[in-house]
């Protein structure tokens, strides 16, 4: 079977429609001209606003006239992640779909139900004859997983809604009110490469972690790739006098690293005892991370000298400030138990050609605890000579005080299954804090279908979770309320 044949089809025709559709972070020019192309063959009003993204609308249906506005919101940017055997290329390749009993999972690489399931749910709503709703727009938004281009950059006026339906939450019957915010953090240093003083050189190549969301999986204990690949390259430098040529750690700011691939040039009287050394990390590492990182593993390959390398001199401060950088989880939410409030992800490392870079990203949901965590990094790399920067903020969203939504879809869902919903705040972060901050007059709820790992190769989608999500959406439209 074909996932565009899953029920309801009016989502799961048009989630297969954009799997064919590259739309990776950075790159969503054929996943515009599509959302606008698809729109103009049903005869749906639809424009690509001044921040790259596609808005789309519907008047109401007859006798729905005078009911409240309705923004139903998604991103049509998914992130690019793929097992470390894939070939897939997420400029210009399909995402492959399976069905595996109750999971729609993909080959090797990220699925893009986040936030693919927002804008097919959207299209669905759109194209359909049969629903009732009052006056609705769909605002699909650019480059939501790398810096939120989309919604730091749209003009205000656009949105139209007195509600706001976010469509990017991954817990079916979990309704989230409230985000943290973040920052982008980028250090970077530049150094004159010299000749290797080695005669030989080895490839660690540490893989196989689960990696995840750096949000909404950065309590789970899993292990980052950069640091645990800074302990053994730390230990290669003092013990082994190796020398580091080259250093390729995590692609993705959001996505907790899940490989790193070292390059180091040593004497060749020192390569048997180092990959000695590599297969006890290896076993120290699986110790450590017992149940969580089952697939962890770590391979020494003897590859030709490269022709430069890093200047030994800098070497030890680079990798100390890998090891000592915060990373993790910085701080719990001291009266909500459970719920992450500061967190660090180092989630990118690059040395090559003369250039250090390291990438960051902070999330909060208190505003001066994100402001003391980027204080505590920036501190660490300038200690070698860095230059620090930020870029991409964007603002917690704090629940509001009274939320009518929340309170309509509270008493809808109770009808429709017959048990509340779980009501929460996340430390993920969600464009409503944008959003709600330019228009101060909608209530705005994120909610979605149950989706698992996302950000990861393993993303998948509970296909039940679709069903009962539809059923849940297209009531609460028939219930909005007259203005």
């Amino acid at each position: 079977m074909n996932i565009k044949d899953l029920n309801p089809q009016a989502i799961w025709k048009n989630f297969y429609l954009l799997t064919q559709v590259p739309r990776p972070s950075g790159h969503m020019e054929k996943i515009q001209q599509f959302l606008l192309s698809w729109a103009a063959e049903r005869g749906i009003e639809a424009f690509k606003d001044a921040g790259e993204n596609i808005v789309m609308r519907k008047p109401a249906t007859k006798g729905m006239e005078g009911r409240k506005a309705v923004t139903m919101q998604a991103h049509m940017d998914m992130v690019p992640q793929k097992a470390d055997d894939s070939t897939h290329n997420f400029e210009t390749d399909p995402i492959e779909t399976w069905i595996d009993g109750e999971w729609v999972r993909t080959r090797g690489t990220t699925l893009g139900a986040d936030d693919g399931l927002g804008v097919a749910t959207i299209m669905a709503v759109l194209e359909a004859d049969d629903l009732a709703h009052g006056p609705i727009e769909g605002f699909i938004t650019a480059d939501e997983e790398t810096t939120m281009y989309g919604v730091n950059h749209m003009v205000e006026g656009t949105l139209r809604g007195d509600y706001l339906l976010n469509l990017d939450n991954e817990t079916e019957g979990q309704f989230v009110i409230g985000s943290a915010g973040g920052i982008n953090l980028t250090a970077e240093k530049n150094y004159t490469p010299v000749t290797p003083c080695g005669d030989s050189a080895l490839r660690i190549v540490l893989q196989g972690l689960c990696g995840g969301h750096s949000g909404l999986e950065i309590n789970e204990g899993r292990a980052n790739a950069n640091k645990l690949m800074a302990r053994i390259v730390r230990q290669a430098i003092l013990k082994h006098n190796a020398q580091i040529a080259s250093w390729e750690g995590g692609n993705m700011r959001n996505a907790i690293p899940r490989s790193a691939n070292v390059v180091v040039v040593l004497s060749k009287a020192d390569v048997a005892a180092l990959k000695a050394d590599v297969a006890e990390w290896e076993m120290m590492f699986k110790t450590e991370y017992e149940g969580i990182e089952n697939a962890l593993t770590i391979e020494v390959k003897d590859v030709e000298v490269p022709s430069t390398a890093m200047p030994k001199e800098m070497q030890l401060g680079v990798v100390g400030a890998i090891t000592a950088c915060a990373n993790g989880v910085m701080r719990f939410i001291p009266h909500i138990d459970g719920v992450v409030e500061t967190s660090s992800n180092l989630a990118i490392v690059t040395i090559a050609d003369g250039k250090v870079f390291f990438k960051d990203l902070v999330r909060s949901s208190l505003r001066s605890q994100r402001d003391y965590c980027v204080e505590a990094l920036t501190s660490c790399f300038e200690m070698i000579g860095m230059k620090v920067e930020t870029d991409g903020a964007y603002t917690e969203w704090t629940p509001a005080l009274k939320n009518e939504l929340a309170e309509l879809m509270g008493n809808v869902y109770k009808e429709l299954f017959g048990n509340e919903p779980e009501v929460q705040v996340i430390h993920a972060g969600l464009e409503c804090s944008i959003i709600g901050a330019m228009y101060p007059h909608m209530d705005i709820v994120s909610f979605g279908p149950t989706i698992r790992s996302p950000h990861t190769p393993s993303e998948c989608c509970h296909i039940p979770s679709v069903e009962k999500y539809w059923n849940f959406v297209t009531t609460v439209l028939a219930r909005v309320p007259k203005k």
